[in-house]
């Protein structure tokens, strides 16, 4: 792992069309683009290869799929080996027949996998039927050493949990990325998309405080019918919001994208703020270790012997 002081990231906010390879095809490139603009690590989004297509529960869609290591992770590694460059991607996983994950690996610029990490929390809500499709996660919250630096990665639905960003930061993660799919219900829109995009944003931004560390999140952008080969969901669809950004250890604003643009956002990450940060807020310092026991809990009922 470099001793550095600083190095580059990049996130790549992009548009997923009805043809998987395309779609493949322009994340290769803009993992090169990236690279050439001096990413030293680059981020994808929530399953990038295709649209979302956990707006609907159907069989055919798990032929979509594929081992890992495998196809998508081979062409991956090549990349990172060209360019120098590691990359965090998010795959659709068969693990085994009738098994399967959404997971996230850290390819390492030499092309070999650093990390594999398994979404830990599965959303079932309108339009994102994921547990149809997805297995928890059984490999834990993990970080691993890149050329970069050290980093951590959770996927999508993980970023509203404070314990998954926690246990990530407590092994030495710098850097916590979320690819993500994530937008808005169009009906549902006007009324309340300023607030749900402010709660995404503000919850990601709490975890970087709490934990002293940058924080990262790499969404799609478009509205979509989780259209693969003229194949769609029915309804109205989401309209993913973008807005993919960066933020330091205060919880500050280093890099944004737009609602609507495909963008590479760049932001540069600065160990010597991590310390900084944490000499001043010393939260690691003053975790109360010995009392968090009941956090095991699902919910501490009046009767339970832990509610005080």
């Amino acid at each position: 792992m470099t001793t550095a002081r600083k190095f580059s990231v990049a996130l790549v906010q992009m548009r997923m069309g009805a043809d998987p390879e395309a779609n493949f095809a322009a994340a290769l490139a803009r993992i090169r683009e990236a690279a050439q603009l001096g990413a030293k690590i680059v981020c994808l989004p929530e399953l990038f290869r295709t649209q979302y297509f956990c707006q609907r529960e159907e069989l055919a869609l798990f032929d979509l799929a594929e081992s890992i290591p495998g196809p998508s992770t081979a062409k991956l590694s090549e990349v990172a080996r060209e360019e120098g460059v590691s990359v965090v991607a998010s795959l659709f996983e068969r693990r085994a027949p009738g098994l399967y994950h959404n997971t996230a690996v850290t390819l390492n610029v030499d092309g070999a996998i650093a990390g594999v990490y398994r979404k830990m929390h599965i959303p079932d809500d309108p339009l994102y039927h994921e547990k149809y499709y997805f297995a928890p996660g059984d490999l834990g919250f993990q970080a691993v050493n890149t050329a970069a630096g050290r980093v951590g990665t959770l996927v999508c639905w993980d970023q509203w949990y404070p314990e998954g960003a926690r246990l990530t930061a407590l092994q030495g993660a710098e850097l916590l990325f979320y690819p993500t799919a994530i937008g808005w219900h169009p009906a549902e829109k006007d009324e309340f998309g300023a607030a749900q995009f402010d709660a995404w944003r503000t919850i990601q931004r709490a975890h970087a405080i709490a934990n002293g560390v940058y924080v990262a999140a790499a969404n799609r952008v478009g509205h979509e019918q989780g259209d693969i080969l003229g194949n769609r969901a029915p309804g109205a669809g989401l309209e993913f919001w973008g807005g993919s950004f960066l933020a330091d250890p205060f919880g500050r604003i280093v890099a944004q994208a737009g609602h609507e643009a495909e963008e590479i956002v760049m932001g540069e990450i600065d160990r010597a703020l991590i310390e900084e940060t944490r000499r001043n807020w010393p939260f690691l310092r003053d975790r109360r270790v010995d009392a968090y026991a009941p956090i095991t809990q699902r919910f501490l009922d009046a009767a339970s012997p832990d509610h005080k």
